[in-house]
């Protein structure tokens, strides 16, 4: 009988909006694409991050472009956190 492993909270949700889960090893095809969205994922927050930067420093920053990016980094955030709950649960 082989290990199986746990479940592993995936980086997307359900049609449903649910949160989804892999039950693997953690060698398979699945669990090699959640590797890859959670890396791009926190690629993406990292730009975030030093866009934030930039648009803090310029004074012509419109408030438009401020809530823009507010909303762009609290969906990278909800994402963030889910990596974290993914990988703090793993073995």
């Amino acid at each position: 009988m082989s290990d199986i492993g746990t479940a592993r909270l995936l980086p997307w949700a359900t049609p449903e909006g649910k949160p989804a889960y892999l039950i693997s090893d953690g060698t398979g095809r699945i669990s090699r694409l959640a590797d890859t969205i959670e890396a791009v994922q926190l690629d993406m927050a990292d730009d975030l991050l030093d866009h934030a930067a930039d648009l803090l420093d310029d004074h012509r920053t419109t408030p438009d472009q401020l809530r823009f990016l507010l909303a762009r980094m609290s969906e990278a955030l909800n994402d963030v956190r889910r990596i974290a709950v993914s990988r703090g649960a793993r073995p």
